[in-house]
């Protein structure tokens, strides 16, 4: 099938984070939003289809999804990313930071320490220390614009600080690196070595480009899927992130025990109908609007880095390995983050990510949003570029 990706909806008034909250934001209401990961596009037909039928039986009382809802999500690891993962280690929550914060709760106390690799998914580090645990970070290595762990460090924080858990980024979201085999096992290593549990959020890890592969970190080693929950959700795949469903894997019954007590003292039980009901016809119809998907995507970022190349030569984009999250390296422009902010912000009137909220070694980047169609993408660029000629 052809699915149309350039054509424009009008998302606003619909209650949108993404587009009606500007104000509340403290922006102006006429600023283009391509911050938040969420995208622009409608969803598979098919899945619209199998909500319209649910919600026509007119009867939402407490569901739990049967045999072939978790057949279903194992046949797309298996198919997708070459892992054939047991389907009654899963545990269904309404989103993967929902999991992150409850698995930080079941396998460490307060006070104890948690690493991350920042700069990395700001709410990582919200988790840590909303729930009074204490972060400890690992700078990585930003060699040219290409990161990398810094292994040595990584290490030497996690035996100084006692570190009980390591939150593990994987497409790593901003910097768009798809972490290697290799790179994962000496991760896993390090980990095992000195008793550090790992949580691997996996939610990207249907967006990789090119000859980059994505290895779910359970499937590395038998140690490693034991010392592990790997946190995953349909929802950036197919923009269904309003209907909160998620993934989580523990392999150990041990440890998967404990984390569903966690569960079970925050109240939470059976998930949203709509949620798994939107999942299975994704994951059992839509892998074709998917690989269509991503092969616009893969233009969007194309159009982005030579857009940037023949216009904003004083910015470089990072080459997303995955994610269709676009990090733009805005030093050279030679302002600071209040600066930056307020070029893009208040002169282009563009709502980006400001870089320093994923950790200090984010500031003076911006992180733009490039599932959208191309003619907003366009327009997005043709404002910085004005901006930027003003300055």
């Amino acid at each position: 099938m052809k699915y149309d990706f350039d054509k424009i909806y009008d998302r606003r008034n619909t209650d949108s984070l993404k587009y009606d909250f500007a104000s509340e934001r403290g922006l102006s209401p006429d600023v283009l939003p391509l911050w938040v990961a969420d995208m622009d596009f409608r969803i598979p037909e098919e899945v619209i289809s199998a909500i319209k039928k649910r919600a026509d039986h007119g009867i939402f009382g407490y569901t739990e999804p049967k045999e072939d809802y978790y057949k279903t999500v194992c046949g797309w690891f298996e198919k997708r990313h070459g892992w054939s993962p047991d389907p009654h280690k899963f545990v269904i929550t309404c989103s993967v930071v929902f999991s992150l914060c409850a698995l930080l709760r079941a396998f460490t106390d307060r006070g104890d320490s948690v690493i991350i690799c920042q700069p990395v998914y700001y709410p990582f580090e919200e988790s840590i220390v909303k729930n009074g645990r204490k972060l400890v970070v690992s700078e990585l290595k930003n060699d040219g614009g290409y990161y990398t762990v810094d292994f040595e460090d990584f290490e030497k924080k996690i035996v100084e600080n006692k570190v009980k858990v390591f939150i593990l980024c994987n497409p790593h979201n901003p910097v768009g690196r798809v972490w290697t085999r290799d790179e994962l096992l000496k991760m896993g290593d390090i980990c095992l070595k000195h008793g550090v549990f790992v949580i691997s959020d996996e939610i990207h890890s249907d967006f990789v480009f090119g000859a980059n592969r994505h290895t779910v970190f359970a499937s590395l080693k038998e140690e490693f899927a034991n010392n592990c929950a790997v946190c995953s959700a349909p929802t950036k795949t197919f923009n269904i992130a309003g209907l909160h469903v998620a993934h989580t894997y523990i392999s150990c019954d041990e440890r998967r025990e404990k984390f569903l007590k966690e569960l079970d003292g925050q109240g939470y039980s059976q998930p949203n109908i709509m949620g798994t009901v939107a999942c299975k016809a994704c994951y059992d119809y839509g892998e074709s609007w998917l690989e269509s998907l991503k092969v616009y995507l893969a233009e969007n970022i194309a159009f982005v880095r030579e857009y940037i190349a023949a216009n904003l030569p004083q910015i470089t984009l990072r080459e997303p390995e995955g994610t269709y999250l676009v990090w733009l390296d805005c030093r050279r422009l030679g302002l600071d983050d209040k600066q930056l902010t307020g070029l893009v912000q208040s002169e282009a009137k563009l709502w980006l990510d400001d870089g320093y909220i994923f950790g200090k070694g984010g500031s003076g980047f911006q992180r733009i949003n490039t599932a959208c169609p191309r003619s907003v993408l366009k327009t997005a660029l043709e404002r910085l570029k004005n901006a930027v000629e003003k300055m």
